[in-house]
């Protein structure tokens, strides 16, 4: 077979990818003497060295392929880094391209600027050895490993024009999350989205063992990446002109095929009968830490797991500081940049220009592509209730029905889309449907329903996946929205950290805009999965959120339908922000108008005069915060009316749990004055909280009247019972709220033993009530507020 390329574009390519690796090694080794201009000593040896060497050969060989690939077909392309701590190799190319100077002006394209670049490198203060959003270009934080391939996917979809090459690595490819990303290409539409180029990176070794995927059969290989929906091309190699020849051949190949599956697509309606393409994706497999050493004090590193970080590592002996001058010179530095230390324009001249370079394309910088979503007026959806508690509604139903005015207003800049994993419907969510199906690409069985290769609803049963499609969405100028079931959110604790970290990264970046918020809505709550048990009970994300720095997340707790509008309404406003919004789809007592309930929102927390009869001046503050502790807080305030009618209630609902915190800790915290005027100085609190207790108490703790607070809320005891059963299971009920009130009120202390009998009389009713009737006391499911006879609100 003849050579692909011809000898001057081997020479360039080769040049190309010797000088972008001439840069990883200098940032992970040199604090001085970038070129190389005198003998190596170590005073210009980094004393600490946290640099990765074993993928970066490789990240780069592929980027470099990728310019190439980018100039030749005029591609519109963006780079995704999955494997770990890749961060030289993309660093470097992006300096090549004159990104990352035209950011950073003080890291210039000369000699100054290269001992910054190198010096900045994994140094205090400088940056990570991954790919952060630090480094243009870069939608990915590789720091944890998992997310890549559904990252990818996220950017293509709604994005016709681009190409998303995303770079696996065989460590990565063994995460859990990374497996099932596989099959998005069963949910990406050529007629109108972008494609994903899949390149899996088999270097052979992880930090210190051998890949899984890396010691199966090529034939094994290639059948599982055809089960998956793809049509794997293979090149592999150790010796660097053979390689560039492949590649070069087997990258226009593909791009010729993905252009080939669009354009017949393109050219069809979109109809069932277009089928789900074979897209193809490229397994490339070279050496780990290739044109590194190949061996260190008398063992291979070349092609093992020991060049996994820095082969190169004691400089106590002068053998390694000879061998890192050595390798360092083995990439010729005097044939790739100048005597000011610029690149060779021969050189730079092979990568693309303006946005075609991928540290350069606007959609790795979301925030300039962004346009605001239309929104419909949100009160046109409000629950009509007249009095408060005066009827029930399914909060997320009501949610639904504005969502799906959301996603219509929205569909012609195909500028939004719903998350979640096969719930829809069961979260009340299913108005969508009215408007767009869910996207699916395979064939329909005749009781099918709500599905279509041009639905924007995306379901698949991997939150994981779910996650990574969101992110990639919002990351590259979108918006969105991910519903999920509250217990098993957990499974994106970790990503929704990794989303966290970079949107506080970037906040501080300043050339990095603003992307839309990553908003979740979490429901089938704790207090409303009786009927599945304890399995699914578990209010603890909201936990893991609030760990989290002020300035980018926000837990939102509204007590009914209409608060819930107000509050999706802001979050779907917002930007750079992590939204939790947890709220119920069960039919329950709505308790504020729409005006009341946007009044509400707006400060986040209030007290509900129409609940109160404080004269100002309470005996007790009862706070609620979530739609069943509001439930169970007005319930029992009509307790306590009987059982002591002289008693002075204020009732206080939190909607922001982060007005708890003081202002100085939370942009949205209430200030001290606001809060002691709420809560006073030395009255008790009984707080009903949808989560676990602790986190209330760790929000206000520096508050003046923190001892007296006394919160109730899930302390993990869960089972399959009723709805009623579960608050009693957890202390969280009506009667046991009433008889917290008349622990901790002074003057009531003559009535405790009156008190807790009757508490426990109504406990032993409640019981063997349940157990015969398989169902709470009529008490309890034909409960409904009445405000008291001689209120004044």
């Amino acid at each position: 077979m003849s050579d692909f390329l011809s000898a001057e574009q081997l020479e360039g390519l080769d040049a190309y990818w010797r000088a972008s690796n001439y840069l990883a090694v200098g940032q992970i080794y040199l604090k001085d003497n970038p070129l190389m201009k005198a003998p190596l000593t170590l005073a210009h040896v980094k004393p600490r060295l946290l640099g990765h060497w074993g993928t970066t050969p490789g990240l780069n060989l592929i980027y470099t392929h990728l310019n190439r690939l980018i100039t030749t077909h005029d591609l519109n392309m963006i780079f995704i880094a999955g494997p770990g701590h890749g961060g030289p190799a993309v660093v470097a190319q992006t300096y090549m391209e004159g990104t990352y100077t035209e950011f950073n002006p003080s890291v210039g394209c000369n000699t100054n600027g290269l001992t910054r670049l190198f010096r900045q490198f994994s140094w205090p203060y400088g940056i990570s050895s991954h790919v952060s959003a630090q480094i243009p270009g870069s939608i990915h934080e590789g720091g944890e490993l998992g997310y890549s391939l559904a990252h990818a996917y996220g950017a293509a979809f709604d994005n016709p024009d681009l190409v998303v090459a995303c770079v696996i690595g065989d460590g990565e490819a063994e995460t859990g999350t990374l497996a099932a990303s596989w099959h998005s290409n069963k949910f990406l539409n050529p007629a109108r989205d972008g494609a994903v180029l899949p390149i899996l990176h088999l270097n052979g070794y992880k930090i210190a063992n051998p890949t899984v995927l890396s010691c199966i059969s090529e034939e094994e290989l290639s059948a599982l990446m055809y089960g998956y929906g793809y049509d794997p091309y293979f090149v592999e190699g150790d010796d660097p002109a053979e390689v560039h020849q492949a590649l070069a051949r087997t990258l226009d190949t593909m791009v010729l095929e993905i252009r080939e599956i669009q354009r017949v697509a393109r050219q069809q309606s979109q109809t069932r009968s277009l089928g789900r393409p074979l897209w193809p994706m490229l397994v490339l497999r070279t050496p780990k830490g290739w044109t590194g050493p190949k061996f260190v004090d008398g063992r291979r590193v070349e092609g093992t797991w020991r060049a996994h970080q820095v082969p190169l590592a004691d400089f106590q002996q002068p053998t390694h500081l000879r061998q890192l001058e050595e390798w360092l010179n083995s990439y010729r530095p005097d044939e790739l940049f100048d005597a000011n230390g610029t690149l060779l324009p021969e050189i730079a001249a092979l990568a693309p220009t303006g946005h075609r370079r991928m540290s350069a394309n606007p959609h790795a910088n979301g925030g300039l592509l962004l346009r605001a979503l239309e929104l419909p007026r949100f009160t046109d959806y409000a629950v009509n209730t007249e009095v408060p508690g005066g009827l029930r509604a399914e909060a997320t139903r009501v949610l639904g029905t504005f969502l799906r005015d959301v996603m219509k207003d929205n569909l012609t800049s195909s500028n939004f889309r719903l998350f979640g994993p096969d719930e829809t419907a069961s979260n009340r969510l299913d108005a969508m449907y009215e408007v767009s199906a869910k996207a699916w690409m395979e064939p329909l069985g005749p009781d099918d329903i709500n599905l279509a290769v041009d639905g924007r609803v995306m379901e698949i049963l991997s939150e994981q996946v779910c996650e990574g499609w969101l992110e990639g969405y919002l990351l590259t100028g979108r918006h969105g929205l991910f519903s999920c079931y509250e217990a098993f959110i957990h499974i994106v604790d970790s990503m929704f950290n990794q989303h966290a970290k970079w949107l506080k990264t970037a906040a501080e970046v300043p050339w990095r805009k603003p992307i839309a918020s990553l908003n979740y809505l979490l429901t089938s709550h704790v207090w409303r999965q009786d009927h599945n048990g304890f399995s699914h009970q578990d209010p603890g994300f909201i936990d893991l959120v609030a760990n989290k720095t002020a300035d980018v997340v926000r837990i939102y707790l509204p007590p009914d339908a209409n608060c819930l509008l107000s509050v999706a309404d802001h979050c779907l406003r917002s930007r750079n922000y992590v939204n939790v919004i947890v709220a119920g789809k069960q039919p329950e007592w709505q308790w504020l108008n729409i005006d009341a309930a946007i009044r509400h929102c707006q400060v986040g927390i209030g007290r509900w005069a129409w609940a109160c009869q404080d004269d100002s001046d309470p005996d007790v503050v009862m706070a609620c915060a979530g739609d069943v502790p509001t439930l169970e807080t007005l319930a029992a305030v009509t307790l306590l009316r009987e059982y002591v009618p002289d008693l002075r209630v204020r009732v206080v609902n939190v909607v922001d749990l982060m007005v708890l915190q003081p202002s100085y800790h939370h942009p949205h915290g209430l200030p001290d004055i606001a809060f002691d005027e709420l809560f006073t100085v030395d009255r008790p609190v009984i707080f009903a909280f949808h989560g676990y207790p602790a986190l209330i108490h760790r929000l206000l703790y520096k508050r003046t009247n923190h001892e007296n607070f006394h919160v109730r809320g899930f302390k993990d005891e869960g089972a399959t019972t009723t709805p009623f059963d579960m608050a009693v299971l957890n202390n969280m009920d009506r009667y046991q709220l009433a008889l917290d009130v008349i622990e901790r009120v002074p003057r009531l202390h003559d009535q405790l033993q009156t008190a807790r009998a009757r508490y426990w009389a109504t406990m032993e009713k409640h019981k063997l009530y349940l157990i015969e009737h398989g169902q709470d006391m009529p008490e309890v499911m034909q409960w409904q507020w009445t405000p008291a006879p001689d209120h004044q609100a």
